[in-house]
């Protein structure tokens, strides 16, 4: 039923809230966003909805603002690729980090946290001194496919990126990503597909030279399939082993700590929000520590 609701059901939704609570209503895009943010939030202050949609936090948010005068609704959506197109939003409605919250936690040190758990220390060390560090290369790996979407999004290629098998075109032993290998898949994965490969390669080669930063175009789940293929291939302990992406994103975020979120553009733009209005969002108990690359 979920994928049935509209914009106007979010908003019916906040409304009746509106008789037994005052404070910020925080909408996020799915459950996954809720379950994180929750652990930031001043619980007594903020309730955060799903509006299991991007599209439906948009427009709840718009309508909660406009038409229904609530100046304590506020959205949290990623950007997708809103960023590479030049799109940008103003409060109450937020970005996450990068091109979504996936990518968020994993240029924190919540990725580290997750290494340390799931890692051979030895392994890893061998790997970053081959390869450099894990970070690099997972982003450098899966910014192409992010490039890829949004190069079928802008030219309507209708290319599908569901299901793909990863380790076709990722070399386990340097986390690299064949891009003729997977302009090839993505191709086969594409049905009535209206672009030759030889055209699409040359065209993400080009978007790819006028990049300015790879972090924008890199989606979360592509890095964590990634991520996944260098612990059960390469650097990964036995604890690894049976991790599927779900629980592999699932430990991210559960790393995510309150040092990590302090330190993300969310926090400052919605913190900036907070204080001009007189709320409190966040609760945050957090301490000194250094970042690690």
């Amino acid at each position: 039923m979920r994928e049935y609701l509209t914009a106007d059901d979010i908003c019916n939704q906040v409304s009746m809230t509106r008789s037994v609570f005052d404070g910020v209503v925080m909408l996020v895009e799915g459950v996954t966003d809720q379950r994180l943010f929750e652990k930031f939030i001043d619980k007594g202050s903020v309730m955060i909805i799903p509006g299991h949609s991007r599209d439906n936090v948009r427009g709840a948010v718009r309508t909660l603002s406009d038409r229904r005068k609530d100046g304590k609704a506020i959205g949290v959506i990623d950007p997708d690729l809103d960023r590479l197109d030049g799109k940008k939003v103003s409060p109450p409605l937020f970005y996450t980090d990068f091109r979504d919250m996936e990518m968020m936690v994993i240029r924190s040190n919540a990725l580290e946290d997750v290494l340390d758990e799931y890692c051979d220390r030895e392994l890893l060390d061998a790997f970053s001194e081959r390869v450099g560090p894990v970070r690099d290369a997972l982003v450098s790996a899966s910014y192409p496919i992010g490039l890829l979407m949004w190069v079928s999004q802008r030219e309507r290629l209708n290319l599908s990126f569901k299901d793909l098998d990863f380790t076709r075109f990722v070399n386990p032993r340097t986390l690299s990503l064949d891009a003729h290998a997977m302009v090839n898949d993505v191709i086969n994965n594409s049905f009535n597909c209206r672009i030759g490969r030889r055209d699409l390669l040359a065209k993400l080669d080009h978007e790819a030279s006028e990049l300015d930063d790879i972090w924008m175009a890199a989606r979360g789940h592509d890095t964590v399939a990634i991520l996944l293929i260098g612990l059960k291939k390469n650097f990964g302990s036995f604890n690894s082993r049976s991790l599927t992406t779900g629980e592999l994103g699932g430990a991210l975020r559960l790393a995510f700590s309150d040092n990590d979120f302090e330190g993300t553009d969310l926090y400052t733009a919605t913190e900036k929000w907070a204080v001009s209005r007189g709320v409190s969002l966040w609760n945050l108990v957090t301490q000194h520590r250094s970042s690690r690359s």
